[in-house]
């Protein structure tokens, strides 16, 4: 597992212990098992303040000693490595049709992973109750296992603000709802904060720790669900724009004679290889994988009509793709939700467009794969953007460098 690249370094200012705590955890974390001399010898620090926050650590149950070892020079040292066994860190994906919630432990571990169907009901309070209902139980599992949640983070299919409002999620009907406030009040002020963000932003962030392609410093990750969206990842940061509204490659136009967009233009690119585009239609939600599973069973049985179609969805994805690439120049594209069991009869057109169309050669090093990580990339991108925020300084126990 790969952190991403822009976390804390030791500093000389008012929280510098809440600070370089934040970096001895995140050294742990990267490079464990480790010793105390490991540490103030990457990090600066000096070896008598590195006991002290080690200390610490352990005290709040972030790090654990793991015995000695012999093979290094001098005396044997004592190592650590993470320990966190007392907390928990969630990430939840609101959907057209479902709901996805994975918790994690403070190494970025599994605890649980969940999927239920959801309507999203006829307004947003309906929506929050439901997706509150799920929260709870997930809340209650961590409980019964004596575990702290950390933090919450939900995706949405939408524009998200930077204060974490949904401004418009036009496939859920949402429009200016504070998702985050309504949460805090369905789950009763639960006493950890929770954040709300675009589905492919936490979908990438989750790419870049626990991917295939974990630690890479330029990535986009792109939504196959029934939108399309990109999380842009540039110089290991995600990117959301001046004002959170990045991403949108869903409504560049490709053609303007293309079928219709539900956004009211014609030829987006969620139109012409979006899933309406795969399946000619966009069928009740919760026949989206049914539909999914008999295009990629006929692709399989090699039906002309299909392979047509896939080949023609391939083509404007790839022109999509050739965009993002002379733009932004990643080292690699990531298509995910419905388009990973599609991959193997998309991903040719998609190259062969990239060949075509992008400036510099060799597609300027850009690959473009299908995501490893499966429908709940943007939940874990929630457990993961929690992480993130401990790696940054928010340490349970009160010493937090983040407001």
């Amino acid at each position: 597992m790969i952190t991403s690249t822009t976390g804390p370094q030791p500093a000389d200012f008012a929280d510098v212990r809440a600070t370089n705590l934040a970096v001895v955890l995140r050294f742990v974390r990267e490079h464990a098992p480790c010793s105390r001399a490991d540490i103030a010898a990457s990090t600066g620090l000096n070896k008598a303040t590195v006991s002290s926050l080690v200390a610490d650590l352990i005290d709040r149950r972030l790090v654990r000693e793991t015995g000695l070892t012999e093979n290094r020079v001098g005396r044997p040292a004592t190592m650590l490595v993470l320990d966190g066994s007392p907390y928990a860190a969630i990430g939840v994906e609101i959907n057209v049709d479902y709901v996805s919630a994975v918790a994690t432990d403070l190494a970025g571990q599994r605890l649980l992973t969940w999927r239920r169907s959801f309507s999203g009901g006829d307004s947003v309070n309906q929506g929050v109750a439901g997706v509150g209902a799920i929260i709870r139980r997930v809340v209650g599992r961590m409980a019964k296992e004596e575990r702290q949640v950390l933090g919450l983070a939900v995706a949405v299919p939408g524009l998200v603000d930077v204060q974490g409002t949904v401004r418009l999620a036009p496939n859920l009907g949402w429009r200016d709802a504070d998702i985050g406030g309504d949460l805090a009040k369905a789950l009763r002020d639960p006493g950890f904060p929770i954040q709300v963000d675009n589905d492919a932003n936490l979908a990438a962030l989750a790419e870049q720790r626990f991917g295939a392609h974990a630690g890479a410093s330029d990535l986009v990750y792109l939504t196959g669900e029934v939108g399309v969206g990109a999380g842009i990842i540039l110089d290991g940061r995600l990117r959301r724009g001046g004002l959170g509204y990045s991403g949108e490659i869903g409504h560049v136009q490709l053609d303007p004679d293309g079928p219709e967009c539900h956004c009211g233009r014609r030829g987006c690119l969620e139109a012409m290889a979006g899933i309406a585009a795969v399946l000619r239609k966009i069928p009740a939600p919760a026949e989206i994988q049914v539909e999914i599973e008999e295009s990629v069973r006929l692709a399989r049985a090699r039906d002309a009509g299909t392979l047509a179609t896939l080949e023609s969805v391939g083509r404007s994805l790839g022109r999509g793709v050739s965009v993002l690439a002379n733009l932004l120049n990643p080292e690699v594209v990531i298509l995910g939700g419905y388009y990973v069991p599609l991959a193997p009869w998309l991903l040719p057109a998609v190259q062969e467009e990239l060949s075509d169309r992008v400036v510099a050669s060799a597609a300027g090093g850009c690959q473009v794969v299908a995501s490893t990580l499966g429908h709940d990339a943007a939940a874990l991108g929630g457990a993961a953007r929690v992480l993130d925020s401990i790696d940054s300084g928010r340490l349970p126990g009160g010493l937090s460098r983040i407001p």
